[in-house]
């Protein structure tokens, strides 16, 4: 692993009651000059500086801007692990309150986002995780992109249950309290299992459409048999890490259920149900369901732990 690049230049004033912000963004290097406007966007935003770490996922780096750091990783050890890297060196070096999680062909357009950010988890202490509204170039948010069962109006902020990976921000006391991103997912669910653990531990999470990460119009069946296969299995291990037991199989035969009437191609649907088998074979992870009052809360809020 190589480290390279300097902490953000100092010399900007800092509100010392202000949450400090940093952004991790991971990288596979097949995107550099998406990867140039991100970083522009993120230098430039409003406030004190945004401290930023670019994690190069088994790919060499071209050269950062200043007062980026820089870190290469010999191989691809997935998304969850990279941003899990650049979580520990944000730690190395000074103290962050806040990680924006970005998608590394994502755009900010609004040059106050950072400090949106700062006044909201400044004004709520319980706030530990804000879900970013994903748009495409036209400002379209695709359904799938709003984190809740209501998904008409994607203008609308509301209190959810999980949130979107490609642009988010967590508080780094909610990391302190439930742990990091589960790198044994390698990708799928990840942000339902870090959300589902923050909830238990009584954190809030709220989307906010008003801070926006400007991101391609994509289909998640993009990624081929890798999506069907780690989508089953990741969801498996959500089920048998985070649920009542009661609540299991009914969680899961409600996504059966769902996934058949999507009415995946053949191939996608052999992937999904291996994927499916290996989740109940393969090791989850530590089991720690949730309370019911977790349950009962996520119930409140229009999203319970059945679908």
């Amino acid at each position: 692993m190589v480290v390279y690049g300097q902490l953000q230049d100092s010399a900007r004033p800092v509100d010392a009651a202000a949450p400090r912000i940093a952004a991790v963004i991971v990288t596979m290097g097949t995107r550099p000059a998406e990867l140039t406007a991100l970083l522009e966007s993120v230098r430039t935003q409003e406030g004190p500086p945004v401290r930023i770490v670019v994690v190069g996922n088994g790919t060499p780096l071209p050269g950062m801007p200043p007062g980026v750091e820089a870190i290469e990783l010999p191989e691809n050890l997935g998304l969850l692990a990279g941003r899990n890297i650049g979580l520990a060196a944000l730690r190395t070096h000074g103290n962050v309150d806040v990680v924006m999680y970005l998608d590394d062909d994502g755009l900010l357009l609004d040059a106050r986002t950072a400090e949106k950010l700062r006044e909201a988890f400044a004004r709520d202490p319980v706030l530990g995780i804000v879900g970013f509204r994903i748009a495409d170039e036209q400002g379209t948010t695709q359904r799938r992109h709003v984190p809740r069962l209501r998904a008409r109006d994607p203008q609308r902020a509301s209190e959810v249950t999980t949130f979107l990976g490609g642009g988010n921000a967590i508080r780094m006391a909610v990391v302190d309290q439930t742990g990091t991103w589960p790198e044994e997912f390698y990708w799928a669910h990840e942000e339902t299992d870090v959300a589902w653990r923050a909830l238990d531990a009584g954190w809030r999470i709220d989307y906010r459409p008003d801070i926006v990460l400007q991101h391609p119009k994509t289909s998640p069946a993009r990624h081929g048999s890798t999506y069907y296969r780690l989508t089953a299995r990741n969801r498996v291990w959500l089920a048998r890490r985070h649920l009542p037991a009661v609540l299991v199989p009914i969680y899961l035969g409600t996504w059966i259920v769902v996934t058949l009437l999507r009415r995946p191609p053949w191939a996608g649907l052999r992937q999904w149900c291996a994927g499916f088998v290996d989740g109940w074979r393969s090791f989850s992870g530590v089991r720690r369901p949730m309370r019911w009052r977790t349950v009962w809360r996520m119930t409140r809020l229009g999203r319970p732990p059945v679908v």
